[in-house]
C-alpha cells in the first residue's frame, strides 16, 4: 500500500511542476469541497449536499455571479467516495458564462492510526458561451451601429477537463494539494489557442478544542486555516481563524500576499471577509454567510461581495456512528 500512495504522489507532484482566466472562486470555499479538491469526495457521514453561491462585486456593471451544487457519497466499505458537481459562473453585460458537470471518485488509505490519506479525480465537462448580440464592435461606432465586418466568432465552446487531488488528515489537521486543468483544454471562442492555464490549491489547517471541563456544554473549539492557488501570473493566499461555540460560528478571514507585489507592480491585496455560520449537529445542517470587504484599489467602487452556503449531511443511525472517524476537522465554511 505504502509503495501505491508513493507513486501516485510522485506522479501527481510531476504534474504540477510547471503551473500556469482564473477560475471561480469561494471565500467559503470549505462550503464546496467538492469544486476546492476531489479527494474530499465521500470525507462525509454518508450522504453530503452541498450548495454555495457567491454575488461578487456588486456595485460594478456585469459584476460577477457564481454558484456550485455538490452531492457525494461515502462508500465507507470501500474506501471509496462517489460525487457530482455542477457550477456555473456569469460576467459581463454579454453575459459570457461558464458551465461544469462534474463526476468525482476518491479512494481512502489508513496511513498510520488516525491519519488517513485520501486521493481524488474529477472528470469535468465545461461549456463556455456568449451573448455576441449584446457586444459593440469598433467599426459599428463608425457605421451608426450597422452589422458588424468582424468575422463571427463562437457563439460557445465546450471540452473536458481533469482534475486531481490528496488530501491527508486526522482528527485534529488536515491538508490537501489540487491541480486544477491538468490537461489544460483549450478554451478559445476565436478559433485560437487559449489554454485554461494548470492551477495549483494547497490547502489546510488545524483545530484547537477548547475544554471547559463541562462536558454538557456546547462544543468549542477553534480552527486556523489556510488556502493558496497560483494559476499562470496570478497567485492568491487566504489566512483565516474560525471560533466555534456550537451553534454559532465566527470567521475572521484575509484575502492576498502581504508587502508582496503582483505581475502588474501593485500590491497583492484584495478582501477582509467576515463569516458567520450556523450549526445545527443533530441535524447535521450548516448555514453559512459572508461578506468581503475589499481592500484592493477597486475599495471605492466595488461595493464588496456576498456568499451565502448551506451544506446538508444525512446518514442512517448505523452509518452515522460508524462512519465519523473519516471526517476531516475542517470548517464547514
Amino acid at each position: 500500500m505504502r509503495k501505491l500512495i508513493s507513486i501516485f504522489l510522485f506522479v501527481f507532484l510531476c504534474s504540477v511542476i510547471k503551473i500556469g482566466a482564473q477560475d471561480m472562486q469561494f471565500t467559503q470555499f470549505n462550503a464546496a469541497p467538492l469544486y476546492l479538491n476531489p479527494a474530499f469526495t465521500g470525507s462525509t457521514i454518508q450522504h453530503r449536499f452541498a450548495s454555495i453561491y457567491r454575488n461578487q462585486w456588486t456595485a460594478i456593471p456585469g459584476h460577477y455571479n457564481n454558484f456550485a451544487f455538490s452531492y457525494d457519497y461515502n462508500l465507507a466499505d470501500m474506501n471509496s467516495g462517489l460525487g457530482l458537481v455542477f457550477a456555473r459562473e456569469q460576467a459581463g453585460t454579454a453575459g459570457l458564462s461558464t458551465t461544469e458537470l462534474g463526476l468525482l471518485y476518491s479512494y481512502r488509505f489508513l496511513l498510520k492510526k488516525q491519519v488517513y490519506i485520501q486521493a481524488g479525480l474529477k472528470f469535468n465537462y465545461i461549456r463556455t458561451g456568449i451573448n455576441f448580440s449584446e457586444l459593440v464592435f469598433n467599426d459599428q461606432l463608425y457605421t451608426d451601429g450597422a452589422a458588424t465586418t468582424e468575422s463571427l466568432l463562437l457563439q460557445n465552446t465546450s471540452y473536458l477537463d481533469l482534475t486531481s487531488g490528496v488530501l491527508i488528515y486526522s482528527s485534529k489537521f488536515w491538508g490537501g494539494i489540487a491541480v486544477n486543468h491538468m490537461n489544460q483544454p483549450n478554451q478559445s471562442l476565436t478559433n485560437n489557442e487559449s489554454p485554461l492555464y494548470l492551477k495549483l490549491s494547497m490547502h489546510g489547517g488545524y483545530k484547537f478544542d477548547i475544554d471547559d471541563g463541562n462536558k454538557r456544554s456546547a462544543a468549542k473549539y477553534f480552527n486556523l486555516a489556510f488556502h493558496y492557488k497560483a494559476q499562470h501570473k496570478f497567485d492568491q493566499l487566504d489566512l483565516g481563524v474560525y471560533y466555534t461555540q456550537e451553534p454559532l460560528v465566527f470567521g475572521l478571514w484575509y484575502r492576498g500576499i502581504p508587502l508582496v507585489k503582483s505581475y502588474q507592480g501593485v500590491l497583492n491585496n484584495d478582501a477582509v471577509a467576515i463569516i458567520l455560520g450556523y450549526v445545527i449537529p443533530e441535524s447535521n445542517l450548516s448555514i453559512g454567510y459572508s461578506y468581503d470587504a475589499t481592500i484592493s484599489r477597486l475599495v471605492s467602487s466595488s461595493a464588496g461581495s456576498h456568499e451565502i452556503s448551506i451544506i446538508y449531511e444525512v446518514a442512517s443511525k448505523r452509518k452515522k456512528k460508524r462512519n465519523r472517524k473519516f471526517f476531516a476537522p475542517c470548517a464547514k465554511f
